[in-house]
């Protein structure tokens, strides 16, 4: 920490220990791999998506070679990469009847309304046309095994997905958010105010306001325009649970986000608090860190954080 010049970060930063900060920004690519939990894998890889791909279309796969259950999650939008899966689906002739494809969250208004499948810059929106729709449809799951968040089912959609996979989640996979979330799950009251880290993992999906690191985010998504321009992005979410991760019987992570195929991330830092910081509500992809998983972390993404006094942004 430089001792030069101290100060307390704002108030609305999640994690305000800079001793801390300072040690995990520190931390190597190969430190970053070890981890004191067994059960908590920590692969640094490039191109770690193929991996994921690949595990969810076996499954896929599986389910109707073998006349089988299962369930998967998806994080949107990302178009580029489910329209691959849908294609291969379709190339390989794989039926889904069998599966459960689950979308993990949704824009909200002010008022707590979920947005209609139709808004373009919505989650479900990309996940049905870029998805869902790509895949041929005699191929396509069953209607009602395809989940989302909504006005109606919102309040009881953690114990849906738990009826429909059988108590949890098959393959679930996830990317942290700037302000440390799975999914909309961020460090914001509607969470955060539990006693216990047992107490936080048995929380349900909810509508929650997001925390303003998420809007910041966000607003450098492409369907926001890429821009800065917060104002265009929902206030409020509608996400599953800490109760939705803790019930999963596989859990992926992969920290691989840079701006436009930059060094640039906000990720470098995320990453680092969720495999090595606390494990606590304020940093909610900690709880990786006490639940069987595995996460990968792409290269740009392990580098040490240092000051670069001649680049800008």
């Amino acid at each position: 920490m430089d001792s030069i010049f101290n100060f307390k970060p704002a108030d609305w930063v999640p994690i305000k220990d800079r001793e801390l900060l300072d040690r995990l920004a520190k931390m190597t690519a190969e430190e970053i791999e070890q981890h004191p939990n067994p059960d908590v894998r920590i692969k640094i890889l490039s191109g770690f998506g193929s991996v994921v791909m690949a595990d969810k279309f076996m499954g896929i796969k599986e389910s109707y070679e073998q006349n089988k259950k299962f369930s998967t999650i998806f994080g949107n939008p990302n178009p580029n990469t489910h329209m691959v899966l849908a294609e291969l689906i379709n190339t390989h002739r794989v039926d889904c009847k069998n599966c459960v494809f689950v979308a993990m969250d949704e824009w909200a208004d002010e008022d707590g309304n979920i947005a209609p499948v139709t808004y373009r810059s919505g989650f479900i929106y990309s996940f049905m046309k870029y998805f869902i729709n790509k895949i041929d449809p005699d191929l396509r799951p069953l209607a009602e095994n395809v989940l989302y968040p909504t006005n109606r089912n919102i309040d009881y959609f953690s114990d849906l997905i738990d009826e429909k996979t059988d108590g949890g989640i098959d393959y679930f996979t996830s990317g942290p958010g700037w302000a440390g979330h799975i999914a909309f799950i961020d460090p914001v009251p509607e969470y955060t105010e539990v006693d216990s880290i047992e107490e936080y993992l048995e929380q349900p999906a909810k509508i929650i306001n997001l925390h303003p690191l998420t809007i910041a985010q966000n607003s450098l998504h492409g369907v926001f325009g890429c821009s800065g321009n917060v104002g265009n992005v929902p206030p409020k979410a509608a996400t599953i649970g800490p109760r939705d991760v803790k019930h999963a019987k596989k859990r992926v992570e992969g920290h691989g986000l840079g701006t436009m195929g930059t060094f640039s991330s906000w990720q470098r830092m995320t990453s680092r608090l969720i495999t090595h910081g606390p494990v606590t509500p304020m940093v909610p992809g900690s709880i990786y860190q006490i639940l069987p998983c595995t996460i990968y972390i792409d290269p740009n993404i392990a580098k040490p954080i240092e000051c670069l006094e001649t680049v800008g942004y």
